[in-house]
């Protein structure tokens, strides 16, 4: 059975497998981040509302959990920022019923300054909320948000939610060069972690072509400095590392490799061209093309409609 809301289950680094869970239209979010792989994109949206509905949802997972092996965990995630389906809280307390799998939520952390959002959430098992600034000069350059989100708010989200959360929380860094990397938000970052309660920080970074071309990825040296920074200061932290190889990442195969570079051999396309005829999930497309780049099997290109990816030897 295709499903619609469903994604995966794929393997991840931090969750094992993940069965993830789409409860947006594409692009839905607050933030229009310079990092994100859904592409540039506008308007924002900041209304929280039913976009998908989560019975129809549940109606899937039902269908999978009863038909496949259990994953490890269920995860929130996907097109945008999953907070803003207003029935998210609903969703958690009814997968909760029919399975003991862990829930994970991944999110952009603007909404949990509010209380009614941290309470919606108390019964997930893993909240992965981002913090990508301290300082308002790279918060606005990064993740360009909707004019009514205040930085000092989703720290203050951030730090209620670890003082009420029972669950874990793994609070991740997105690093960019020369933006959110100077001594001045370093010292700042250390500052407010330690007034925040959380399992461990990880750090990420760039490793697939960006929304804007300026836009480099992070040496893992830098990221190195910056871990062993947060750890001398009594700041738990790892870095996300990614797949490198297809010996590595092993739901790898070669006809999905196949089935992409026929695609490429054709016409050169972007990640939404190549997701659309292909039908593999988000994540798993993701994980292919960074592969493939690496290993020289497809180039990227930046044209004026945004990344297109090409096969190599067209």
């Amino acid at each position: 059975m295709k499903y619609k809301y469903l994604f995966g289950p794929v393997p991840s680094r931090r969750l094992g497998i993940s069965l993830g869970i789409d409860l947006i239209p594409l692009k839905t979010c607050n933030f229009n981040c310079i990092y994100c792989e859904c592409g540039d994109g506008a308007p924002l949206y900041n209304e929280r509302k039913e976009y998908i509905e989560a019975d129809e949802v549940l109606k899937e997972l039902k269908e999978y959990l009863s038909k496949n092996s259990k994953p490890e965990y269920i995860t929130f995630s996907g097109s945008g920022e999953p907070t803003l389906n207003s029935r998210i809280g609903y969703l958690i307390q009814e997968i909760k019923k029919l399975t003991d799998v862990k829930i994970c939520v991944i999110t952009n952390s603007t909404n949990l300054v509010n209380k009614n959002m941290r309470e919606e959430l108390r019964n997930a098992d893993l909240v992965m909320p981002s913090l990508n600034a301290v300082l308002e000069k790279s918060f606005l350059k990064i993740n360009r948000p909707n004019v009514n989100i205040k930085l000092s708010e989703i720290i203050e989200g951030i730090r209620k939610f670890g003082d009420e959360f029972q669950g874990e929380i793994y609070l991740e860094i997105f690093m960019i060069d020369e933006i959110n990397d100077s001594k001045e938000e370093l010292e700042e970052f250390v500052k407010i972690l330690k007034t925040i309660k959380f399992t461990k920080v990880q750090l990420n970074s760039l490793d697939r072509p960006a929304p804007v071309s300026w836009e480099s990825p992070m040496a893992m040296e830098k990221l190195e400095t910056i871990k062993n920074y947060f750890k001398e200061n009594g700041i738990e932290t790892e870095i996300i590392k990614k797949y490198k190889s297809k010996n590595e990442y092993k739901a790898y195969t070669e006809d999905n490799e196949k089935l992409i570079t026929n695609l490429l051999c054709v016409r050169p396309s972007t990640f939404e061209d190549i997701k659309e005829a292909t039908g593999l999930d988000r994540e798993i497309l993701g994980n292919y093309l960074d592969i493939m780049v690496k290993e020289g099997i497809i180039k990227t290109l930046m044209e004026e409609r945004g990344i297109f990816y090409t096969y190599r030897n067209r």
